[in-house]
């Protein structure tokens, strides 16, 4: 369904160009008929490009991409303000300041200025300050936020710009143009289409036309910016749900699933249950593992061992039973030779 119509955009006079003697002749294409000396916009083809353009800025706001709203015209300022404002996007509707694309960083030097300014007024450092040291940064604050603060949040160069009346806003579309930046335009019948790339032919000097224009394309891009929430959370859920299936928990780290009818692990009851084995556990002595260690011997060689030990043992025995009975039987016999004697004989002797 188109987000606008004919009837619309002729109640809001969106088909009113300039007047004849005005008139770029690259517009010819756009011009439906010429009425009391003013050139009549072609509405049909206004409807196309407004839909060509808002489905543009949907899919940039999709994928989080800026659009910079550029209007300085007295009549259109305040719409252009209020409608960035609503859909999140910066905006320029004070004068442009030279070489804000082409030379972005600087413009960011100035945005970090009026950031320490803010820091010193909340952190007390303002008030240390003399009374015309203090007058000059209040001024100074003033004038960068009346610049520079509606692009504050502005840290890269935007994806596109959208631009009221281009022959003001020359400056923005040459810079643009230079970096190839993408330009959306509203153009009356006196300017050139040359430089944009997405056309609006439309009246650009009416407050209502611009209202109602601006009201579309900051619709497309609320449309895209909340498909670009939904997608988030639905990755978000999609994520969970995988790491769900695939047991891990959002750090990474595995979850241990347990069967059903499976009893929870509890480390202190295993502890009960290990001490006791370990009490009853055979303590293993150097001579019980010598033991062990001769018992994987075959039997033969056992058996040749102990009959060595044998025979050792007995000639062992049989030297000590040999030793023990000698100095006894010496004994023995040299004492019933003494006593044999007759006490005569003993008398003799003496």
């Amino acid at each position: 369904m188109p987000r606008t119509n004919f009837q619309e955009l002729l109640d809001a006079g969106v088909h009113f160009g300039h007047l004849k003697r005005k008139w770029n002749p690259k517009m010819a294409p756009y011009i439906f008929m010429e009425k009391n000396g003013i050139h009549i916009i072609d509405l049909h083809k206004t409807v196309i490009k407004i839909e060509e353009a808002a489905n543009v800025m949907k899919q940039l706001a999709r994928a989080g991409r800026k659009i910079l709203f550029v209007a300085t015209k007295k009549q259109a300022k305040d719409i252009v303000a209020e409608n960035a404002k609503a859909v999140n996007m910066p905006y320029v509707t004070e004068r442009w300041p030279g070489g804000m694309l082409t030379n972005f960083p600087t413009i960011r030097k100035a945005v970090k200025k009026m950031n320490t300014i803010d820091k010193m007024l909340t952190d007390g450092t303002f008030e240390t300050l003399a009374k015309r040291e203090r007058l000059q940064v209040t001024r100074q604050r003033a004038k960068l936020e009346k610049n520079l603060g509606s692009i504050a949040d502005l840290n890269r160069l935007p994806s596109a710009l959208f631009i009221i009346d281009i022959q003001k806003e020359m400056n923005a579309v040459r810079e643009a143009n230079r970096l190839n930046i993408p330009v959306i335009a509203m153009v009356d019948t006196c300017c050139d289409p040359g430089p944009v790339d997405y056309v609006i032919p439309a009246n650009d000097d009416a407050a209502k036309s611009i209202s109602y224009i601006m009201g579309v394309l900051s619709q497309a891009v609320a449309e895209g910016l909340s498909e670009r929430k939904f997608e988030k959370e639905k990755e978000g859920t999609e994520d969970k749900e995988s790491i769900q299936e695939s047991g891990k928990d959002l750090s990474g780290k595995r979850i241990r699933t347990r069967k059903p009818g499976t009893t929870q692990f509890n480390p202190a009851q295993e502890t009960q249950k290990s001490e006791p084995a370990e009490e009853k556990a055979p303590v293993v002595t150097p001579k019980k593992a010598e033991v062990s260690a001769e018992a994987q011997v075959s039997t033969p060689a056992v058996a040749q061992e102990d009959t060595t030990i044998e025979a050792l043992v007995d000639t062992t025995i049989e030297a000590l039973v040999d030793t023990t009975i000698e100095a006894p039987v010496d004994t023995t016999i040299e004492a019933p030779v003494e006593t044999d004697n007759t006490p005569e004989e003993n008398a003799e002797k003496a």
